[in-house]
């Protein structure tokens, strides 16, 4: 038992090292004064009036010469559509309209269909986004084989505690984003930060056959057109040029829901290579959470356990420290070593959770695993 957890730690140690040799330096994106794209900027919206004042500062800084914005209302109940409306009015490239069917891949579907730009950009209405956001994210479409651009996502924090642990697990994520598309096996994205051609979104039929997924607008579009078109289909970018920021959740209970939510369409890749990594981090936080055995098995199964977990904090701080620190996020040592530890409790919180398959998002809610189509 003692020289397992030594040669699993070794192993953890030496994987995270592996993964993060693909995070390199953010990538150098000049921009350039001869490519420019007609470009459509959707943004579906569900009861978000906290959010309206700086989603209309952040919207008005932009300056891309051809950029028509779509705001689609999923109904909202708080008056969201008529302020949005009212704070557009007499904008010439600005419409904020209500889409006919409930949902966000309905919002989105209905706005692909009405958007006028060669290039579709998305992002959620509790983001922030840098001023140069929509030259930056149009650059790889300058190679005609790419399709869909994915971008990096971060949250903001002022020093809370789990503020601080979902940065710590938004890096995770994005270690693990870049890795897979940098092998040219894409498992996730965010659609936060995601473009893609008006006409590719059109040819894989869009969200047809996973509407009633509670999540996974962004995910499913990735599967279909890296299956469609290929590996050099699909880019990912990860400098901070690019860098799209969204609110942290309030508390736990509303990080872990958010989190089955987003797990909850597992069973609708039918991948095994999704199936595999999903289980594969879900096995890895158990084995973590069996170590505190070792705790009862005297002197040597103390220091067993305190060695396995100091090189399971060091691992994390080299190599989820690297991506934070490439996006201007870093963390104390402190809370590095505290979110290590919390870090596979909450993973098997949100796996039962998410084999549970309840959840509530919008005000909307699901009596059984994903049957619910509103998502953030």
């Amino acid at each position: 038992m003692l020289s397992f957890y030594l040669i699993w730690s070794l192993s953890y140690f030496t994987l995270l090292w592996w993964v993060s040799r693909f995070w390199q330096k953010g990538e150098i994106l000049p921009l350039t004064k001869s490519f420019f794209p007609s470009v459509t900027l959707i943004i579906p919206f569900r009861n978000e009036i906290e959010n309206i004042q700086s989603l209309v500062s952040n919207l008005k800084k932009h300056a891309y010469p051809d950029l028509d914005i779509l705001l689609i209302d999923d109904h909202s109940e708080d008056g969201s559509f008529q302020l949005l409306g009212k704070y557009f009015e007499g904008y010439q490239n600005v419409r904020v309209l209500q889409s006919a069917n409930e949902g966000k891949k309905r919002a989105l579907e209905y706005g692909v269909k009405i958007a006028s730009g060669e290039i579709v950009l998305c992002t959620d209405a509790d983001c922030d986004f840098p001023e140069y956001w929509v030259e930056h994210m149009i650059l790889p479409f300058q190679n005609p084989k790419v399709q869909l651009v994915a971008g990096a996502v971060m949250v903001e924090g002022n020093g809370k505690f789990i503020e601080a642990f979902q940065s710590h697990d938004w890096a995770s994520i994005l270690l693990m984003t870049k890795y897979t598309f940098a092998q040219k096996e894409p498992l996730m994205c965010s659609g936060a930060n995601l473009a893609y051609r008006k006409e590719a979104f059109q040819k894989v039929n869009g969200y047809e056959g996973n509407r009633d997924f509670a999540s996974g607008d962004d995910e499913f579009l990735l599967k279909k057109i890296h299956k469609m078109y290929g590996k050099d289909a699909c880019f990912y970018l990860s400098s901070p040029d690019i860098l799209v920021i969204t609110k942290p959740e309030p508390n736990w209970q509303a990080l872990i829901n958010q989190r089955v939510r987003w797990a909850s369409k597992w069973r609708a890749h039918f991948s095994l290579s999704h199936a595999m990594s999903a289980a594969g981090v879900f096995l890895m936080q158990l084995i973590w959470i069996g170590s505190f055995y070792l705790i009862f098995l005297g002197g040597k199964g103390v220091l067993a356990f305190g060695l396995g977990w100091l090189i399971k904090v060091i691992a994390e701080k080299i190599s989820l420290g690297k991506v934070l620190k490439n996006l201007d996020k870093q963390q104390s040592n402190l809370l590095i070593f505290q979110t290590s530890f919390v870090h596979p409790f909450y993973v098997l919180r949100v796996g039962i959770g998410t084999l549970i398959g309840k959840f509530t998002w919008k005000g909307r809610g699901n009596g059984r695993s994903v049957n619910l189509e509103s998502e953030n």
